[in-house]
């Protein structure tokens, strides 16, 4: 019972401070030099009540892993943005990108938001509750619980860049990226990024 109170306190702190991003791209074929439009979907955490939003780079900034021979993707022409149980769509705005870190601050002309709380990520303990919260397969705000697996983890993404992150085994899907992972005060602890997958991996983001 102590678990689902915690897990519900928490869901209950942080799902209004988490939002649903959908970004366009253009996209050129080198069979038709017109260009088109991609979608993708992601989430953010909102930092600042007048409108400031915390996600990945990778969400809202196409990279060398979004090409291939066949096609060339552009940068974002829209970013829209969706509050925790609003349907209103309002455009945001790329304030900054790093792709070092996989972080980008977006900005949305909307006041009065509530503001995650910050945790402190050099405290985080192996073996110690985690939740991860975000816009999963594109479905709306989802959550999803584990536990702090490894803390840091060096990691190595498609274009190269190398993290060092918060292991957890709380489900990462399409979608979650930008989110946040909180701990047990629902206090976020990091931006969840990434997820191993393949035959023989369960578990690991």
């Amino acid at each position: 019972q102590g678990y689902s109170d915690t897990a519900v306190g928490v869901a209950k702190k942080v799902q209004p401070s988490i939002v649903a991003i959908t970004v366009e791209y253009s996209v050129n074929s080198i069979f038709n030099r017109n260009p088109g439009t991609a979608t993708a979907k992601g989430s953010g955490v909102i930092i600042s009540e007048d409108g400031y939003i915390l996600t990945n780079n990778h969400v809202v900034n196409s990279s060398s892993s979004s090409s291939n021979v066949f096609y060339e993707v552009g940068e974002a022409s829209k970013v829209t943005v969706k509050l925790y149980n609003d349907d209103t769509e309002y455009e945001g705005e790329i304030i900054g990108t790093d792709s070092q870190t996989d972080l980008a601050v977006i900005k949305i002309d909307k006041t009065g938001l509530t503001a995650a709380e910050l945790g402190d990520s050099d405290s985080v303990q192996v073996g110690e509750f985690c939740m991860a919260i975000g816009n999963n397969l594109g479905l709306g705000t989802t959550v999803t619980d584990g536990i702090v697996s490894a803390v840091n983890r060096t990691v190595t993404d498609e274009d190269g860049n190398s993290y060092t992150a918060i292991q957890t085994n709380a489900a990462i899907n399409s979608g979650n990226s930008g989110g946040a992972l909180v701990n047990s005060q629902g206090q976020v602890i990091g931006i969840n990024t990434l997820k191993v997958s393949g035959d023989g991996v369960e578990g690991v983001g």
